[in-house]
């Protein structure tokens, strides 16, 4: 069996911190709102990014062990 953590440690340990919401607007006009609403869909799709690149980085990783267990395993006969 393979060490757990392998796997995960893979990933950038600042991405454990999370990504901060954009600050809210110190304007109180509709184009302040605006921008701030842009900002934050910025930040939404950064992290949304990080989720799928983490799974991503991950999933090939456990499928690379698995693949490693498979290989090393002797086989009956040979054959299974």
């Amino acid at each position: 069996m393979t060490a757990s953590s392998a796997c995960s440690s893979l990933l950038p340990s600042e991405w454990q911190e999370g990504v901060d919401g954009a600050p809210l607007p110190e304007g109180d006009t509709v184009g302040d709102w605006i921008a701030f609403g842009d900002a934050q869909t910025g930040q939404l799709d950064k992290a949304n990014d990080r989720y799928r690149a983490a799974t991503g980085i991950v999933a090939r990783c456990e499928q690379r062990d698995r693949d490693a267990i498979d290989r090393a395993r002797p086989k009956f006969l040979g054959i299974f």
